[in-house]
């Protein structure tokens, strides 16, 4: 798709797909580099931006490159592009909304969010990942307990609430399997081993 623009230029509009784009400072850092780079950024969100630019002054490999720089790179492929999607949308559901009813019912908000059946959506991503959609969610609930933790606002049974565990005794077992540590071990520890959201596993 083209724009025309000013003095008979023309920008090129592209759809990208986007790897390991996973929080809210990839969204801003990625929006920077392009801006900074001559791309105009037309939408950008976790997993995907719109961009414009001039295609005599770059193309997908220079925008690739620029995502490269910051770990990220453009998806080819529908599946690996829906993947993706589950990802964000995993990541959007524990890490931004922080509401029990709808990690609860996690498996109907992906399902209505990417309009495939959760058997669909679980099989595809342990086509391409390493580890299952249970146990990516699960890492994501870990990575987002010890965010409320750091942060002391809400008690261990508020966070069991809100991360949808049925006692504050499974959240700690959990807790204790994945990090090999308990939650008060963790919190007492001034060296805390939070993971990035892009290199959970």
């Amino acid at each position: 798709m083209y724009k025309s623009l000013p003095g008979n230029d023309q920008l090129h509009t592209e759809t990208i797909y986007i790897k390991n784009m996973v929080c809210a400072c990839c969204v801003r850092v990625l929006r920077r580099d392009f801006e900074e780079n001559g791309i105009r950024v037309e939408e950008v969100r976790l997993g995907m931006a719109i961009i414009s630019y001039q295609p005599e002054k770059m193309d997908l490999d220079k925008v690739n490159s620029i995502l490269r720089k910051n770990g990220m790179e453009i998806i080819v492929g529908y599946e690996q592009q829906l993947v993706e999607k589950i990802k964000s949308t995993v990541i959007e559901l524990i890490h931004q909304m922080n509401n029990a009813d709808s990690i609860a019912q996690k498996s109907e908000y992906l399902v209505g969010k990417l309009g495939l059946s959760y058997q669909q959506l679980s099989k595809l991503f342990s086509k391409y990942e390493v580890i299952t959609l249970e146990r990516f969610i699960i890492l994501n609930k870990i990575e987002r307990i010890k965010e409320l933790v750091d942060q002391d606002e809400f008690t261990l049974s508020e966070i069991a609430y809100l991360m949808d565990y049925s006692s504050v005794q499974y959240l700690s077992n959990q807790f204790h399997k994945i990090t090999g540590v308990s939650v008060s071990e963790y919190k007492k520890s001034r060296m805390k081993n939070k993971k990035s959201l892009n290199a959970l596993y």
